[in-house]
C-alpha cells in the first residue's frame, strides 16, 4: 500500500530519487522505483513521495518557521549525498508541481554542491525543452550535474511489470547504468 511517505532502503538515505510526475502508475515514477532497486549495494536510495504536500511557494514564506512538508524536503535532500530525477513534459516545460520543489530548494540550498542526474523517459523523443529547463534550474541552485547519470531512456507505458517496475531487460540496463555512474561519483567524494 502506498501511503505516500518516503521509504528508505538504509538507516540514512544516501541517493534521493525524485520523480516529477504526481501521476498514478506514471513512467516516471515507475523509472525512479526501478533506480532505487537496482543502485548499488553500497548506496542506499530513498524515494521522496511528498510532492503533492508541498505549498505553492512564495518567497514570504521560505522564513522559519518552513511548512513541515517544505522542511520534510530539505532535510531529506540535506541528508542526501546525491539525486536522481526523471520528470515528465507538460506543456513544453517541467511540470507546474515539480518546478514548485525545485522552487523550495533554491533557499534553502538544498542542492548545492550535491550530485545531480536525471532519466528522461519520454518514448515519443523530445522533452528537450523540460531537460534544458532543469539543467537551468539545478545550476542555478548550485547542484553538480553529473554527465554520465543524465540520460534519454524511452520508455513505453507497457514496460512497466505488474509490480509497477520497468520489466525490459534492456531499459534495466539503461537505469542502471545511470544510477551507477551517480553512485560512482558519491563514492569518489567520499
Amino acid at each position: 500500500m502506498d501511503d505516500g511517505l518516503s521509504r528508505e532502503t538504509t538507516a540514512r538515505p544516501r541517493l534521493v530519487l525524485i520523480s516529477g510526475s504526481l501521476r498514478g502508475g506514471s513512467v516516471n515514477s515507475a523509472v525512479i522505483s526501478t533506480a532505487a532497486a537496482l543502485a548499488p549495494s553500497e548506496v542506499g536510495t530513498l524515494i521522496y513521495r511528498r510532492m503533492a504536500d508541498l505549498p505553492h511557494f512564495n518567497p514570504d514564506d521560505d522564513r522559519e518557521p518552513l511548512p513541515e512538508p517544505v522542511s520534510d524536503l530539505r532535510r531529506t535532500l540535506n541528508d542526501a549525498c546525491a539525486v536522481l530525477v526523471s520528470t515528465p513534459e507538460y506543456a513544453g516545460s517541467l511540470p507546474g508541481s515539480f518546478k514548485n520543489l525545485l522552487d523550495w530548494t533554491v533557499g534553502g540550498a538544498s542542492l548545492y554542491e550535491r550530485p545531480v542526474g536525471w532519466i528522461n523517459p519520454s518514448a515519443l523523443g523530445g522533452s528537450e525543452d523540460t531537460y534544458r529547463a532543469l539543467r537551468i534550474v539545478l545550476e542555478r541552485a548550485g547542484a553538480e550535474i553529473v554527465a554520465g547519470a543524465c540520460k534519454d531512456i524511452p520508455t513505453p507505458r507497457d514496460a512497466i511489470g505488474a509490480d509497477g517496475l520497468i520489466s525490459c531487460a534492456e531499459i534495466r540496463a539503461e537505469i542502471q547504468s545511470v544510477v551507477a555512474a551517480l553512485a560512482e561519483r558519491v563514492l569518489a567524494k567520499r
